[in-house]
């Protein structure tokens, strides 16, 4: 068969947001071929993060690079033949040719010197350039080695590569005749062995995506070359003089755990195994790959500052959610409660905007750390459609900003001494030390107003799996490591929850969140009983007695500008139906007031602190399908009519549920709501009595006690 190389390479899948974008790029030409690579960071050293086989580019590496980035600089390049790079014909994939591409990337970024580290087939051009070229490499990591020493992997049959089969099954599809017939095929197959590890749905995704950023004919380019041999390896290995360190999976279906032994001892290095971990720990346990990296590369340095146990202040972490500023008002409500409690309580916040937008005007320590936390808002926002988002998929493509930031509280941590960490629906703190039991140094709280993954009804099959199998891994962790949450907060009581069940073959929602949590009852921030008189409230927030005041607002995010656009397009005919219509839209901290359309009469603010006291004083309100503000409404009881977003399960499910128990609201669908319809929602709705479940007042306080009992 004649394989010819496609003049292109397919367009690439659309990229999620990175938890750090490099601060150069460009490309370097080496004897016709352009090699794109990235630059991160600066200082000493320089870690050079090598590609692997042209199956995958350079982003299978996003999990190192932002925690690396902060201590040392950083630089990635797309091999030959995947990502931005060339993809040159036959005869230009051998060992030797990625090498001196290396080496070419080095010359341009100006670096004399760097780290390598690699994975699996770039063992082979990472000995190469340890073994030739000492003076450029100070040390080498090599990654679950694809190198031709030591025992192959025991349990996998391996057929001809360049004959037609009679099958297509397991390891029958490492073939080029297959590849050619069924790439895709290939790509799901190749990825489910490269992670074995349960729960491995979204990084066996995102690899798929980068394979099909190649083509089969490419890939089969790449097995058309001179290979390494024994021989060959082993005399490159004696020849090694910089410090070696093996990271190999004990579970490793690709290579087999002995082909990295074998390299460690041949090396003189460093073995470290990882037991359970399959082909790509570093994408699986990034968490333990990191630190391990951090250590060989650049050992962080001991605290220079120590206080004894006795002379310390009771001292809290506390890592509030951006998305959306519920949490921030919840949270601080919580922590002043806490301090009436514990008064000599010393409360550090690791957060983001806009919950810190929300902290700093309460006069709250923002941890320094917080500046090196890459954004979640911002992510979520860019995931946004026209009022649409698909909530249970950005979080899952948030999987690098997450890792990122809990990198970011791992360092935080090891160097100060805290008593306790406070979560509200911190993911990245409750999944990766779930992750990495070794990692919890304190007493841990987790705080959540929804449990339980739900999948949308147009997801299908596959959402229903993939929501099934993220809520399987949550219970498994809290089944394993019951210890690592010393308290776990409901924010609601036992009716709010679902009646769902988390999925087939699965606990009730309700009955596990019961068995599993402390249910403290709604967290509001504030008494309703104070705004009691709402003629005096009105006065003191400049709301005459003769107007009717609607306010719209869409929280916290970003993602309701389309809500607002649409409600501010009703607003003409809504004056009509309501002469003394009085509406104020409140855009929040991450929308710009000049983006929206102006309308004569329309009020239209930036950022509200407070909101929830202009609510209670208001006629109506038009928000969006978040729980904070539409429980706040309700706490007030105050006419309102509510927006969920859609695809997004919490506001379409969960919130959903707890506001028709309570009898709150009235619900509306975004694509089916015209300006006319909203303004005759309006009409109906401003100033009409209400008749809402009473919501508690005491919810801070319950929470703040079963916490206090962990000081």
């Amino acid at each position: 068969m004649t394989v010819e190389l496609q003049a292109q390479a397919p367009a690439p899948a659309p990229e999620q947001t990175r938890a750090r974008y490099p601060d150069a790029s460009g490309y370097v030409e080496r004897d016709g071929v352009n090699l794109y690579y990235e630059v991160y960071g600066e200082g000493e050293p320089t870690v050079f993060l090598l590609p692997t086989w042209s199956i995958i580019h350079s982003r299978h590496w996003k999990m190192q690079i932002p925690y690396l980035a902060r201590h040392c600089r950083v630089i990635t390049f797309d091999g030959r033949g995947n990502g931005r790079s060339d993809r040159p014909p036959k005869g230009a994939y051998d060992e030797r040719e990625f090498a001196a591409d290396a080496l070419a990337v080095l010359d341009a970024t100006q670096t004399e010197r760097a780290v390598l580290v690699s994975l699996s087939l770039g063992a082979q051009r990472g000995l190469i350039l340890a073994a030739e070229h000492p003076e450029r490499i100070g040390g080498a990591v090599f990654i679950c080695p694809s190198v031709p020493i030591g025992e192959p992997v025991a349990d996998r049959q391996l057929y001809p590569w360049n004959e037609e089969l009679d099958t297509d099954e397991g390891w029958a599809k490492y073939n080029r005749y297959y590849w050619l017939r069924d790439y895709p095929g290939f790509l799901e197959y190749f990825f489910s062995q490269m992670f074995t590890e349960p729960h491995s749905t979204k990084p066996i995704e995102d690899c798929i995506g980068w394979g099909l950023e190649t083509t089969a004919e490419t890939l089969v380019l790449t097995q058309l070359r001179e290979w390494m041999d024994e021989d060959t390896a082993r005399d490159l290995c004696g020849r090694v003089q910089c410090p070696v360190l093996v990271i190999q999976g004990s579970e490793d279906a690709i290579t087999g755990p002995g082909r990295g032994i074998a390299l460690a001892e041949q090396t003189g290095g460093e073995l470290v195994l990882l037991e359970g971990s399959g082909h790509a720990p570093h994408v699986r346990d990034p968490v333990k790959v990191n630190l391990l990296l951090r250590e060989f590369i650049a050992p962080p340095r001991p605290p220079a500052r120590w206080v004894r146990g006795k002379s310390r202040r009771k001292r809290a972490l506390y890592v509030s959610s951006p998305i959306g500023l519920g949490h921030a008002q919840r949270d601080a409500a919580i922590a002043d409660e806490l301090r009436k409690l514990h008064p000599d309580l010393e409360i550090d916040w690791l957060a983001q905007h806009p919950v810190t937008k929300v902290l700093e005007a309460r006069g709250e320590r923002i941890h320094p750390g917080s500046a090196l936390l890459a954004n979640e808002s911002s992510h979520i926002e860019s995931e946004c459609a026209e009022h649409d988002l698909h909530c249970f998929q950005a979080i899952r493509r948030m999987d690098e900003i997450l890792l990122a930031n809990f990198m970011v509280f791992h360092d935080l941590v090891r160097d100060e001494q805290y008593d306790l960490w406070i979560g509200d629906e911190a993911w990245e703190l409750d999944y990766y030390l779930h992750e990495n039991p070794e990692q919890k140094q304190a007493a841990y709280v987790w705080l959540t107003d929804f449990v339980g993954w739900l999948p949308m009804s147009d997801g299908g099959e596959r959402e229903a799996f993939l929501t099934t199998d993220y809520n399987a891994e949550m219970i498994e962790h809290i089944a394993r490591f019951p210890r690592i949450r010393d308290r776990a907060l409901y924010v609601g009581n036992a009716d709010d929850i679902v009646p769902d069940a988390f999925g087939t073959d699965l606990p009730l929602i309700r009955d596990w969140t019961e068995d599993h949590y402390d249910l403290t009852g709604y967290v509001t921030g504030f008494d309703p009983a104070a705004f009691s008189d709402r003629e005096a409230l009105r006065a003191e927030l400049g709301y005459a007695a003769d107007e009717q005041v609607c306010i719209v607002t869409v929280g916290g995010s970003g993602v309701g500008a389309h809500l607002l656009r649409r409600v501010i397009d009703a607003f003409p005919e809504a004056k009509e139906r309501v002469p003394a219509l009085r509406m104020i839209v409140v855009a929040g901290p991450r929308i710009d007031p000049a983006t929206l359309p102006q309308a004569e009469g329309l009020e239209i603010r930036r950022y509200v602190h407070d909101l929830y006291r202009h609510l209670a004083a208001c006629d109506l309100a038009v928000v969006q399908g978040g729980l904070t503000t539409s429980m706040e409404l309700t706490a007030n009881r105050r006419p309102f009519v509510y927006f969920p977003l859609d695809h997004h399960f919490e506001q379409n499910f969960h919130v959903r549920h707890r506001l028709e128990r309570y009898g709150a609201g009235r619900r509306m669908e975004f694509a089916t709501s015209t300006p006319e319809t909203i303004a005759e929602a309006i009409a109906d709705e401003i100033g009409r009595e209400v008749d809402y479940r009473p919501v508690e007042t005491d919810g801070a306080a319950r929470a703040a006690a079963l916490i206090a009992e962990l000081l």
